[in-house]
């Protein structure tokens, strides 16, 4: 099987790299395909015939897609659909990593699959976009939502991730204001990228909610790297009100595993365990994860 793996280079593609070693796996960077260009695009997947193509490209600065609209859809929408129809052109099976942000935050129990999506900033809406495309053109997809990614690789997009801006800021004893009424469930990319490997093993196309076990909020996910760290600085709660943030942000977007845990498939840890083994790995330079199963 010959797998194409977009964004090779970024947070989750470098665990996908890891993961999918040895099978068959053409890892691409934006320098071998841009997605937005659709005629590159086509010839890029025509010349290397794959079975599955994984997407993770992305343009996830959600504060900036407020202003950079065009962008947005440009790359998380029209970007998509030109990889959705050079996928179905060579049969192709395309799998999306999209978001938690496609909903709007007012449920009380975890969505799962089956809930509307609603989404209440316009990175959200982009990315539900680019899910209709995938949905309407093609008949072989996994189309992953997932929150909170982190990963050793750091995320190249954002200059690093959640997990590591907070160490920063607790080594340099600054005192971290944390927003502490936005509910979620922080994802591992190396749990993520195991259980996608799992996934496309198998025929059961479609969408898929996919992130660690539990929820917490920012606040609680701050206090917890922390802990683990063994690190003592000032830590503050605020509402999202105060926070200053361009873009709206759904109170409550924990996702159920619901698809993968009918078909038996749900390997996902507790975001505790994930972020611990995380933690470990980055001391060790990213060597005991990559073979390690994520249960």
């Amino acid at each position: 099987m010959r797998i194409l793996l977009i964004g090779a280079n970024g947070q989750l593609g470098s665990d996908l790299v890891r993961v999918l070693a040895g099978e068959g796996l053409v890892p691409l960077t934006h320098r071998d395909i841009e997605i937005c260009d659709a005629g590159g695009t086509r010839m890029v997947i025509t010349r290397h015939q794959p079975q599955i193509v994984i997407n993770t490209a992305a343009y996830h600065r959600v504060d900036e897609c407020e202003t950079n609209v065009e962008k947005s859809f440009q790359v998380n929408t029209f970007g998509v659909r030109n990889l959705a129809l050079a996928c179905r052109e060579v049969g192709a099976a395309l799998v999306h990593i999209s978001t938690d942000y496609v909903f709007d935050g007012r449920k009380v129990a975890p969505y799962v699959e089956t809930d509307l999506p609603n989404p209440i900033n316009v990175y959200g809406a982009s990315k539900l976009a680019g899910e209709h495309f995938v949905r309407y053109l093609l008949d072989k997809y996994f189309i992953v939502r997932t929150s909170g990614l982190y990963g050793v690789a750091g995320s190249s997009g954002k200059g690093g991730n959640f997990v590591e801006s907070r160490l920063k800021q607790a080594r340099d004893g600054k005192t971290i204001r944390m927003v502490n009424d936005q509910v979620l469930s922080p994802t591992y990319t190396l749990d993520l990228a195991h259980q996608i490997h799992r996934l496309i093993q198998t025929e059961h196309y479609g969408l898929y909610h996919i992130t660690n076990a539990g929820s917490c909020s920012w606040y609680d996910f701050t206090a917890e790297i922390l802990k683990l760290s063994g690190l003592e600085t000032g830590l503050i709660p605020q509402s999202t009100d105060r926070s200053g943030a361009a873009a709206q942000r759904p109170a409550y977007s924990v996702l159920e595993n619901a698809a993968l845990a009918r078909l038996g498939l749900d390997e996902m840890r507790p975001w505790t365990e994930a972020l611990a083994a995380y933690l470990r790995e980055r001391e060790d330079g990213g060597q005991t994860g990559s073979s390690r199963q994520v249960k």
